[in-house]
């Protein structure tokens, strides 16, 4: 199986979401310290405007809540009353977290309900949309899917080749001819893969791995010492999967290249050619031009369809050359009982002359 070890869908505190540096952000918690190891499981943030009015259907405890200049606007035109009933509604539901933009303090009551029902209540100086652009960045980093895959990442004219086979089929040896070819590794043996949106599965070399490569015979190589900085890559988005195996003679192999074949990963589809490994092939090229082919695919061309498409235009609509002259005569073919010799008639008028 392609997918070796998915991990599911794990989620996060708010307290690992504050002390992320990556958040960006600056942030301090004025109430609900005692909340902060609530869950959040859903990578974006939800604006619970309506639920200060009491309309708290729709509202997912599990995302963060944001409430901005509008929001607070509204609450800060309440009266104590009104504003004490507005934070029971939106408090009462055990949000994981309320954060609140422009550095502006929350109304009293709306501290108190957050401190008694342990709901972590946090400002942000920054705008809305700055808040919450950087934590659904941090959410998709921290929230995406992931698996491990067994094989051979590189990046090859800017194209994510994804390398599988057997082992021992030779996926690190073409990996090391395409890095002295001038492209560039991305991980060897264990690939750590995660989902990003819209659609987009990207790889990265487990921590331990980074850099290296094993060649049997050879044993463990560095790459970034062997070749420089330039011959490797942290993380590349897959775009591509090649299968390599074992050449066999009765086996079916794509001559023309008009069916399409795909593996999933993490859900996402990806185009997949199989390539038949024999003594004598050149697999590096063969892979070079996979990933130029991948590159023409994205731009719109698709050789193995256009190449049938004018064989079907000149079947149809040959040309002026080869057409039949409405002038030439077909030779006639005579029957068993038929003479290819002239009739009398023509036989007497020649004698005459």
């Amino acid at each position: 199986m392609l997918e070796s070890g998915t991990e599911p869908l794990r989620g996060l505190t708010v307290r690992e979401i504050l002390d992320d540096p990556r958040l960006g952000l600056n942030v301090r918690l004025v109430a609900g310290a005692t909340g902060l190891d609530r869950s959040i499981d859903h990578p974006r943030i939800q604006k619970s405007g309506l639920a200060l009015v009491g309309h708290t259907r729709g509202v997912v405890p599990t995302r963060l809540q944001v409430l901005g200049e509008t929001e607070l606007s509204y609450a800060e035109s309440l009266s104590r009353q009104a504003q004490e009933k507005a934070a029971e509604c939106l408090f009462s539901l055990n949000v994981s977290g309320v954060m609140v933009t422009r550095g502006v303090d929350p109304p009293q009551p709306f501290c108190e309900a957050a401190e008694r029902t342990g709901t972590p209540l946090v400002v942000c100086a920054e705008r809305s949309s700055a808040v919450i652009a950087a934590i659904h960045a941090l959410l998709d980093e921290r929230l995406a899917p992931r698996t491990r895959i067994h094989g051979v990442l590189v990046d090859v004219f800017e194209v994510g080749v994804l390398l599988l086979g057997k082992s021992g089929i030779g996926k690190s040896e073409c990996a090391l001819e395409l890095v002295m070819r001038g492209h560039r590794l991305v991980a060897d043996d264990v690939i750590e893969c995660d989902y990003r949106p819209p659609g987009m599965v990207f790889g990265q070399p487990a921590v331990l791995l980074r850099h290296h490569i094993e060649v049997r015979g050879l044993g463990v190589l560095n790459i970034k010492d062997l070749f420089g900085v330039t011959a490797i890559r942290e993380r590349k988005r897959i775009d591509l999967v090649v299968e390599l195996s074992l050449w066999r003679e009765e086996a079916t192999y794509d001559r023309i290249g008009l069916e399409d074949r795909h593996r999933e990963v993490l859900g996402i589809s990806i185009r997949e050619v199989a390539l038949p490994v024999r003594p004598g092939r050149d697999m590096s090229s063969i892979i070079e031009i996979a990933a130029r082919d991948e590159l023409l695919r994205q731009a719109g061309h698709h050789s193995a369809r256009d190449f049938v498409q004018q064989l079907e235009s000149g079947l149809m609509n040959p040309p002026e050359s080869v057409r039949p002259s409405a002038r030439s005569v077909l030779p006639r073919r005579f029957g068993p009982n038929e003479s290819s010799a002239p009739p009398p008639v023509m036989a007497r008028e020649q004698r005459r002359r």
